[in-house]
């Protein structure tokens, strides 16, 4: 009898536990829900900050935006969204170490070291590498358009346009500077 009464008493409080343990469990959750999603938009702005940053870089560049489809707002795992967010973060990486260094920098430099200032504004050559209205609309439409001409441009932004011209012109357009360093 006394051991049924113990029983019947221990079972009572279990009871009355249940509920406030209950309680405090899902307030726990609802804390972990909260910090969980405060983590995953955080996510979300990272990956946004790394992409538009890589994506500057291969504007310098002239190159492509890499693709981006969006599939970390879409799918809610924090294990993907951490995954998305070094990926984007890896590519900002090598994009500015690339953008940073063209092929032929310092060959651009020395030519650079021989014509204008990189702000040269003057008619009919412009910026570091005194490069024509035609050259700039040839080579540098974009910047062109959005930016003026060749002394508006930063310095990379002047050298990646002449490395797009490279390609196909080699260190022609700059025949005499050219020479004294050593290219032609």
């Amino acid at each position: 009898m006394r051991y049924a009464c113990l029983l019947a008493v221990l079972a009572a409080v279990a009871v009355a536990l249940v509920p406030q343990a209950t309680a405090r469990q899902q307030g726990a959750t609802a804390r972990e829900r909260l910090a969980m999603r405060a983590e995953m938009t955080g996510l979300l702005r990272g990956i946004a900050a790394h992409r538009d940053e890589t994506w500057r870089w291969e504007r310098v560049m002239l190159r492509r935006p890499t693709p981006y489809t969006d599939s970390a707002s879409r799918i809610r795992s924090l294990a993907y969204r951490e995954w998305v967010f070094r990926l984007w973060s890896q590519r900002e990486v090598a994009a500015r170490a690339k953008a940073l260094n063209p092929p032929h920098k310092r060959e651009w430099l020395c030519i650079h070291r021989y014509e204008g200032s990189w702000r040269d504004p003057h008619s009919p050559y412009y910026g570091g590498l005194q490069m024509d209205l035609e050259f700039q609309t040839t080579y540098g439409r974009r910047l062109l358009r959005t930016k003026g001409t060749a002394d508006h441009w930063t310095p990379l932004e002047q050298m990646w346009v002449a490395e797009h011209a490279y390609h196909t012109r080699g260190f022609w357009p700059w025949p005499n500077t050219a020479r004294y360093c050593g290219l032609l």
